[in-house]
């Protein structure tokens, strides 16, 4: 692993994380609801934030596993790396930070991320650190409005969001020339806890299955390849995690 070994993973401030992931994630935006926040650092210099907190859809998720409080698990909200950060790191870095909730919060059972396969990646990181592949869903809720700005389906259908057009909604702007983005999402779980692999309720899908639907992608493009590679610092591309470019390289307060 080289300089990965170097890489130091440590609770940071939400200003700091949130400030690190506009920097580098490719969607430029944090999740509100964030509740963990860890920086990544080399040599003193943070380069890199993972966020942690409660599920976007939480009735939902939480059935995925019986038995699961509702404090029992958590979603990674947001990755991103820095490209000047050493190749390999981000598994390193994610399997430490499994390891730090896992003794920080022992209430928590099981981990659960989606990887975007329509604007980024179809989740390498997630298969090298362990993660299970649970669900593999054609998405549409992306949507290329007729000036080339992306805009989530929800966004604009969502009547209280006046400033990103919700008041016209999905169906009119595509009236009007948006097109849905083709792809996939991915889903994928972490089993914190051992025994609660053994209360999932949905299959866990073969990796392969990733590229016998057509799911692949890589750097935001459709790709077909090894589903057991790992993935460098300058190859980001994981879902709601990783950037598909690197804007800045961010310097942390701690």
């Amino acid at each position: 692993m080289g300089d990965a070994k170097r890489l130091i993973v440590k609770p940071i401030s939400s200003q700091d994380a949130n400030r690190i992931i506009k920097g580098l994630h490719y969607s430029g935006k944090v999740v509100n609801n964030s509740q963990v926040h860890l920086g990544v650092f080399l040599d003193g210099r943070c380069g890199g934030a993972m966020q942690f907190g409660v599920s976007t859809d939480i009735r939902k998720t939480k059935g995925l596993v019986s038995g699961t409080e509702w404090h029992g698990f958590k979603e990674l909200n947001r990755m991103a790396f820095a490209d000047w950060l050493p190749p390999m790191g981000e598994s390193r870095c994610i399997a430490y930070a499994m390891r730090w909730i896992k003794k920080a919060y022992p209430h928590i059972q099981w981990i659960i991320s989606f990887a975007d396969g329509t604007q980024c990646g179809d989740g390498t990181i997630y298969r090298a650190t362990g993660f299970v592949l649970t669900a593999i869903k054609k998405n549409n809720q992306i949507l290329r409005m007729p000036d080339g700005t992306l805009v989530n389906k929800k966004t604009l259908d969502n009547p209280n969001n006046r400033a990103a057009g919700g008041k016209y909604g999905s169906s009119a702007a595509k009236q009007q020339g948006a097109i849905a983005l083709p792809g996939f999402q991915l889903r994928y779980i972490y089993f914190l806890d051992p025994t609660a692999k053994e209360r999932l309720t949905v299959p866990i899908i073969p990796f392969s299955e990733i590229d016998r639907r057509g799911a692949g992608m890589y750097l935001g493009k459709p790709s077909v390849r090894s589903v057991d590679s790992d993935t460098s610092a300058n190859h980001a591309e994981e879902g709601g995690a990783t950037p598909t470019r690197t804007l800045l390289s961010s310097e942390g307060d701690q």
